[in-house]
């Protein structure tokens, strides 16, 4: 009988060569599938797969893949899942500072930043939602800035590997669109690869305060006012 346990692995994804066109989309397209599913979003599936069309095929069928499954599982199920899924499960958090600063004094210094990134660019959030929810960055990527959005993506890519092992081992759908956004991104360093393995073992900081920056750090309900967007 051994005293150890195999650690969890990260499974390795192979970046795709994307024009900046084609990132645009894929980035945009996955900010809609990885948002809550209203009835508009739901209803802007056909055009996403239409619009997703002539992007790489490890992309595609990942994002084609989803709308399959969604189409299958219709606006209720699909609707309860997310909710079991983004809302109950610390590890599959849609907000990216979390998995590095958890519930603590530092995470509003981070939301502080992402703010600070659309304002660089020219851009303001105009939608009840915390700066750092991926859907949220991705939009920001397509339609504000790239490079601002490159930065911030880039420096939690730790909490996206970890978001995408965590939908991965429930057996989400929405696995395969983190998949295709992490396929658009550079290559895992040895360094995010390390801080993925911590976080996905211990978890994110669990340090609870009660004010920061940006007023009470709890994730907002979905639905609600979350069909405004970024704009400038």
């Amino acid at each position: 009988m051994t005293g150890f346990i195999r650690a969890p692995g990260l499974v390795p994804l192979t970046p795709v060569r994307l024009r900046p066109a084609q990132r645009t989309v894929a980035h945009m397209a996955a900010s809609v599938l990885l948002d809550y599913p209203t009835p508009q979003r739901l209803a802007s599936h056909g055009t996403v797969r239409v619009a997703t069309a002539t992007l790489p095929g490890p992309v595609r069928e990942r994002l084609w893949g989803f709308l399959d499954t969604a189409a299958e599982l219709g606006e209720d199920a699909l609707a309860r899942h997310y909710v079991e899924t983004f809302d109950l499960k610390r590890k599959c958090s849609m907000y990216l500072s979390y998995f590095l600063t958890g519930d603590t004094r530092k995470r509003g210094t981070a939301l502080v930043r992402f703010v600070e990134a659309y304002r660089a660019a020219g851009w303001e959030l105009d939608r009840d939602e915390l700066p750092d929810f991926l859907p949220t960055v991705l939009e920001f990527s397509a339609r504000g800035d790239p490079q601002i959005a490159a930065g911030l993506l880039g420096s939690h890519r730790q909490g996206i590997e970890v978001l995408r092992s965590a939908l991965t081992g429930v057996g989400s759908p929405y696995a395969a669109v983190v998949e295709a956004v992490c396929l658009t991104l550079p290559p895992v360093s040895d360094e995010v690869r390390d801080r993925y393995l911590e976080l996905i073992t211990s978890g994110p900081p669990s340090e609870m305060v009660g004010l920061n920056a940006l007023g009470p750090l709890e994730p907002f309900a979905p639905g609600g006012t979350n069909d405004r967007e970024v704009r400038p």
